[in-house]
């Protein structure tokens, strides 16, 4: 079965204009880094994303889940089979203390919504980048709080197509890990419990953690984030400071002189530079201080 015929048939179970051939992913990643996919396609609705995955399941085609591109690294010879996002599905919406958001709303759009609405608890995800679906695959989490602490449910679409709906318990969540990401599911949406709060308290918060990322991150370069996950009994960035690698990579790729855990795009680096720095900051960290830097970014394509 050739890419055209994937593309025709997709045609018919989805709005055609959102099915693309050969499209550079790095125009929907945050490194800018990537190759091209075979086919690009963003569904706008849930029965067109459950279509589109059962398509894939049931013709034995590779399919993978951009999401936001916010904690990925496609390689330069890009991605063979389906890459799907689910960017078109980012609806909003409050009731009472309840805040539901589908898949592709963007998780600090969640966070401005519920200031809005004088909700409490979501203040600590107003800066992280991802979209609701990453956030509930690695349960997301920054400045003392994580996804686990508001969560209810999450409606999720097995490699089959099939829907399900899990409760909190059911995800499993704990330290950038939960049941989705395990089981390669894909998130629909999800369905938050938050508290009334006192807006001006809610507001400084905000305002605060805001500061806090921005005075500390290199939010001014393309990256992928906090790049590894933090190794038992250290942190990541500490290592990597002590280690003497700020300002060190491969080509156009940098650790960041700002934030060690992060590496940088400096503009002109390729997917290839990027993971080879990932591996040069893997290798010094090991051999100073015996410690394996597991990635939190998750690394895909061709090269």
């Amino acid at each position: 079965m050739t890419i055209q015929k994937w593309a025709e048939d997709l045609a018919q179970l989805m709005n055609p204009n959102n099915i693309k051939k050969n499209e550079v992913l790095k125009e929907y990643t945050m490194t800018k880094l990537g190759g091209a996919a075979d086919l690009f396609v963003m569904p706008d609705t849930e029965d067109e994303a459950q279509a589109v995955i059962k398509y894939a399941y049931d013709n034995h085609i590779p399919l993978l889940m951009l999401g936001n591109g916010s904690n990925m690294v496609v390689r330069d010879g890009g991605v063979r089979g389906i890459v799907v996002t689910f960017k078109n599905l980012n609806k909003i919406r409050v009731d009472g203390t309840r805040i539901y958001a589908e898949s592709g709303a963007l998780i600090k759009d969640v966070s401005k919504k519920a200031a809005q609405e004088s909700l409490t608890g979501f203040e600590f995800a107003c800066g992280i980048p991802g979209s609701v679906g990453g956030a509930m695959a690695m349960n997301a989490g920054a400045y003392g709080g994580e996804i686990k602490d508001i969560i209810i449910s999450c409606t999720v679409l097995t490699k089959e197509g099939k829907k399900l709906v899990l409760t909190k318990d059911e995800l499993e969540l704990r330290y950038r890990h939960s049941i989705i990401s395990q089981e390669g599911y894909y998130v629909l949406s999800s369905l938050f419990q938050l508290e009334k709060g006192d807006q001006k308290e809610i507001d400084e918060k905000i305002a605060d953690l805001t500061y806090k990322r921005e005075s500390k991150q290199p939010l001014e370069y393309p990256s992928a984030g906090s790049v590894f996950k933090r190794p038992p009994g250290y942190f990541a960035g500490k290592l990597i400071q002590d280690s003497g690698l700020q300002g060190k990579g491969v080509g156009g790729a940098e650790v960041s002189t700002k934030h060690a855990g992060f590496i940088i795009n400096k503009g002109n680096a390729t997917a290839t530079d990027y993971i080879q720095t990932i591996e040069m900051v893997q290798g010094v960290v090991k051999e100073k201080f015996g410690v394996d830097l597991e990635l939190e970014v998750k690394i895909v394509g061709e090269d």
